[in-house]
């Protein structure tokens, strides 16, 4: 079994879902007491939102892409970004590795070709869904990305950061969440992308009448695929 490395703790809860799916998708395949082989670099995401909030992505890319060398010298084969927003520094910490980082938007991307739509409603945090690096990649596969707008926009962002990240869930935020998306489908979207981990433990796929990509779940899968690639 290859050895996972995980850039995490932005925020924990995020963390934690990636650990807990990496380890059952591993269970899973190969039964018994098996579990994954993690190395694990988790931050203090208060730090990590203080540079998001400044706009210092270079310090943020400087300090994820050490922490992702560190990761490789210490044994991982693969390196995990835990986090779709810090995935605008993906550049950074692939020229600082020379073992493979799977990106979190071309794992997203797969899954929506695998079947067969071509527009999709983009939900994240304000960076990912305003900014290039990571609406691009997907557009780069072919897909047209579609991004709520304003007032949804705002309201998308600020339930991650007020709540989510937060460990709350609000059945309120979730109805609010299911009422933008609504509109999403209503402007052409074929499916929804949960650009967010905690966003995936406020909607899930039941909740919603169209294909729904848990990014996430998806990461986690392919990040499983490549450490048991030679088992």
């Amino acid at each position: 079994m290859r050895t996972i490395g995980l850039l995490g703790g932005m925020s924990w809860e995020s963390s934690i879902e990636y650990e807990r799916l990496i380890n059952e998708g591993v269970r899973a395949a190969l039964g018994g007491v098996a579990s994954a082989d993690l190395i694990i670099r988790s931050y203090n995401f208060a730090a990590i939102e203080e540079l998001q909030a400044a706009g210092n992505w270079g310090a943020a890319g400087e300090l994820l892409a050490a922490d992702a060398k560190r990761l490789e010298t210490s044994g991982a084969d693969v390196v995990v970004l835990c986090t779709n927003t810090m995935h605008v520094v993906a550049p950074a910490i692939e020229a600082a590795i020379s073992v493979p980082f799977l990106h979190l938007a071309d794992t997203t991307a797969t899954a929506i070709v695998d079947q067969g739509l071509s527009t999709v409603a983009l939900l994240g945090t304000r960076y990912t869904m305003e900014q290039d690096f990571y609406r691009g990649r997907l557009v780069s596969h072919g897909l047209n990305v579609l991004v709520p707008d304003e007032p949804d926009l705002t309201l998308v962002h600020d339930v991650i950061y007020d709540e989510l990240v937060q460990g709350v869930i609000n059945p309120e935020s979730k109805a609010s969440y299911l009422e933008v998306i609504g509109r999403m489908i209503d402007r052409g979207a074929q499916g929804v992308i949960a650009g967010c981990t905690e966003i995936e433990l406020l909607v899930s796929a039941d909740d919603v009448d169209v294909p729904y990509f848990p990014t996430t779940l998806l990461h986690a899968q392919a990040a499983v695929s490549f450490a048991l690639a030679d088992t």
